[in-house]
């Protein structure tokens, strides 16, 4: 199946009560989808549909708060309408999963992928991972569900799926028994962490506290859940790797690291191409690895570090782009690399371009010759432009 339909076929076998909806391309087959389904009566469930994406996250929090499971999806522009209830959601410690498919902003007017959508929300209190194939697509939405509603987590989650590059790809994948999943993820507890319901226990929802109280007590909370995710992420991997035989890493995937002298890092779709370019690259005798970054938050700095101690350089590309400062995968990931080792941040692919695995070879191997001859260089910000190596 393609990657968007993916996503609406973990959110059925979730058994998600509510759906809010909003086209905007490229996330629109996943609520057509999901429409499908619930009229079929695959999936019972309440469909949503609102007139903004604004009101696409108000009525999943709205649904949340009520003790239901809950979903809904945009991209880009959509994301950014619903800003203010990204903070909302997640400060009201309220479990519920959204799909992101990844696309540049505008203007000018562009479709196509890029990371800095999802990239832009990792400041609000979101869990955010990104797949990198329709099966990692389909695992980590329903994987979603289960590591936000956990009480040590209690944080909505955001899972990104690059624009076209996997939602509109079609890959055969391993679905799991409906049993096997209704199993490892039971239903919601709908008291956890509060319900709002008519004649329940009066309760006020983000009313105005004392600043001590909203400084020391409800961000640190967020911010020690936060943490703490890390160890349920680990956990919820785990055991969906005993339902289904999968063995994923759980906030970072490493490909022949153990033995590199240089790492590359990416986030996403383009990983595979990446990983293509690192097997013609160990061929050519380079002793070099890649790390894919699959949750963003909570930030992986100790899985990270760990696999980049001894290492004589690490690359990072970007497909996304923060103005006036550079990559934002690079910008958080430079402090974790020792000054004696060689760094180097790369902002390529934006609005769609494809960068092949022949280009990336390239990249790496250019990186990697220039370390040896030259010594350490440490470069946040360097634009590749496909067929003009421009730099900055």
């Amino acid at each position: 199946m393609v990657g968007d339909h993916a996503v609406a076929e973990a959110v059925k076998m979730a058994r998600v009560n509510v759906v809010s909806a909003y086209p905007i391309t490229p996330q629109t087959l996943i609520v057509e989808k999901l429409s499908e389904i619930i009229d079929k009566g695959e999936l019972k469930a309440d469909f949503i549909r609102v007139e903004s994406e604004f009101a696409a996250l108000a009525s999943v929090y709205g649904a949340s708060a009520a003790g239901a499971r809950a979903f809904t999806a945009t991209s880009s522009h959509g994301l950014f309408y619903m800003y203010e209830m990204l903070w909302w959601a997640a400060a009201s410690r309220l479990p519920l999963v959204m799909a992101v498919v990844t696309r540049t902003l505008g203007p000018p007017w562009n479709i196509h992928d890029e990371h800095t959508d999802l990239l832009a929300i990792r400041d609000s209190g979101w869990i955010i991972g990104m797949a990198s194939s329709v099966q990692e697509v389909f695992d980590m939405t329903l994987t979603a569900f289960r590591i936000s509603e956990d009480e040590r987590v209690l944080l909505p989650v955001a899972v990104g799926l690059d624009g076209f590059v996997l939602s509109h790809t079609t890959e055969p994948i391993y679905v799991p028994y409906q049993e096997d999943v209704d199993a490892w993820l039971p239903p919601r507890n709908p008291k956890v962490p509060y319900v709002i319901e008519p004649g329940g226990e009066p309760i006020t929802l983000g009313n105005l506290p004392k600043s001590d109280l909203y400084h020391e007590l409800h961000k640190a909370y967020m911010d020690e859940s936060m943490s703490e995710a890390k160890r349920v992420i680990a956990e919820a991997y785990n055991e969906y790797g005993k339902l289904t035989g999968k063995d994923y890493e759980p906030l970072v995937e490493c490909y022949r690291c153990s033995d590199a002298k240089y790492l590359a890092v990416t986030m996403g779709a383009w990983s595979g191409d990446a990983e293509v370019a690192i097997d013609e690259l160990r061929n050519e005798g380079y002793q070099v690895g890649l790390i894919r970054i699959r949750y963003i938050r909570p930030f992986p700095d100790d899985e990270v570090s760990e696999r980049i101690n001894g290492v004589r350089g690490v690359i990072v590309f970007d497909r996304d782009y923060s103005m006036g400062f550079g990559g934002i995968l690079a910008g958080e990931l430079m402090g974790l690399v020792p000054s004696n080792v060689s760094f180097k941040g790369v902002v390529a692919g934006l609005a769609g371009v494809d960068v092949s695995p022949s280009e990336f070879r390239t990249i790496i191997r250019d990186f990697i010759n220039e370390t040896e001859a030259n010594g350490i260089m440490r470069i946040r910000k360097w634009w590749y432009i496909p067929n003009t190596n421009g730099g900055d």
